[in-house]
C-alpha cells in the first residue's frame, strides 16, 4: 500500500495518546456491506487512496478487539495494535471485494500474522529458550535442520549426546523450529508474489458476521466493566459476603459468615440480597 495512505494512519501510539485513541476508533461507525465493497472498488479498480483510508480507518477498532487477546504476553498493548494496524493495511491492499466476504473476516489473518510475528520476536523465543543448553541446542539444531531436513532417530540422539539435553527436548525443539511449515492461516512473505492470500483467509463464516461478533464482544466488556464499577461501590463487608458466598472456590454458608462478623445468618442474607440488588440495578442502567 502506498505510504501516503500509511503517513495519515494513527498507527504510532504514544502512551499519551493511547486512552484518546481507544475512545476514538471505539467511536468510528460499522461499515455497511454496502458501503464497504463500494469503498474497496473504488481503491481496486481506480487505485482511490482516501477508499483505502476510509477502510481502514473504519476497521481499527476490529484491530483493537484482536489485539486484547494478547494482552496476556506483557508486551505493550499500543505495540500490538500498532503491529495489527499494519497488518490491517496489508490486508486492505489484498482485499477483492468480488469474493463475497467483508473485510473483517479476511483481515483478521493479516492482523493476527503481524501480531504473531511481533509477539515471537519479542517474547517467545526467549521462553523457548531459557537456559544456556536450550539456547546453545535452539541454534545448534536449527543448523543442523538447514543441511539435513528431518532428523533421524540416530542423528536426534548425537544431537542430544552432544549437547548435553534429552532426547525429548531434541524432538520438541524439532517440532517448534516446523512450525511454519504448517502455518494454515500465515500470509504468504511480501517479498515473493504481493497478491498472494493463504486460502484460509477467503473461508466464509457462515454462523456469524464479523460485525455482530464485534458488537456482542464490545457489549460484553461493557458489562463487565459496570460490573467492576458497581462491586467497588459496595462497603467491605458486602463486597466480602459477595466474594465468599459467588466468587471463592471453597464458597462460605450463611452461618459461617454470621460467626465472622457476628450477626444472625439472616442478616447475612439481607446484606447479601442488597448488594445483589444494586449490582443488578447497575445492569438495568447499562442496558
Amino acid at each position: 500500500m502506498s505510504n501516503a495512505l500509511a503517513i495519515t494512519l494513527p498507527t504510532n501510539l504514544s502512551v499519551g495518546s493511547f486512552d484518546s485513541y481507544l475512545n476514538t476508533v471505539s467511536q468510528m461507525p460499522i461499515l455497511t456491506p454496502e458501503y464497504e465493497r463500494e469503498l474497496a472498488l473504488r481503491y481496486r479498480d481506480n487505485g482511490d487512496l482516501e477508499a483505502a483510508r476510509e477502510l481502514v480507518l473504519y476497521n481499527l477498532r476490529f484491530v483493537v478487539h484482536v489485539a486484547r487477546g494478547y494482552s496476556g504476553y506483557g508486551l505493550p498493548l499500543p505495540d500490538i495494535i500498532q503491529e495489527g494496524n499494519v497488518g490491517l493495511m496489508k490486508a486492505v491492499k489484498r482485499f477483492d471485494p468480488d469474493v463475497g466476504v467483508r473485510l473483517v473476516s479476511f483481515a483478521v489473518h493479516w492482523i493476527r500474522a503481524e501480531i504473531h510475528e511481533f509477539v515471537i520476536k519479542n517474547w517467545r523465543i526467549v521462553k523457548v529458550a531459557t537456559t544456556k543448553a536450550q539456547r546453545k541446542l535452539f541454534f545448534n539444531l536449527r543448523k543442523s535442520k538447514e543441511r539435513l531436513g528431518w532428523l533421524s532417530n540416530e542423528e536426534a540422539k548425537a544431537v542430544a549426546k552432544d549437547l548435553g539435553v534429552d532426547l525429548k527436548t531434541v524432538y520438541e525443539m524439532e517440532k517448534r523450529l516446523d512450525g511454519n511449515d504448517v502455518a494454515l492461516d500465515m500470509p504468504h512473505d511480501d517479498s515473493s508474489d504481493e497478491n498472494y492470500s493463504a486460502p484460509i483467509s477467503y473461508l466464509e463464516q457462515h454462523n456469524a458476521d464479523p460485525s455482530t461478533l464485534l458488537e456482542n464482544a464490545e457489549w460484553q466488556d461493557h458489562k463487565e466493566d459496570k460490573l467492576s464499577l458497581a462491586m467497588a461501590d459496595l462497603d467491605e463487608r458486602s463486597l466480602d459476603i459477595l466474594n465468599s458466598r459467588w466468587l471463592a472456590e471453597e464458597k462460605a454458608t450463611l452461618h459461617e459468615l454470621a460467626g465472622r462478623y457476628n450477626v444472625s445468618a439472616e442478616r447475612i442474607r439481607q446484606l447479601e440480597k442488597n448488594a445483589m440488588n444494586k449490582l443488578k440495578a447497575a445492569f438495568v442502567l447499562a442496558a
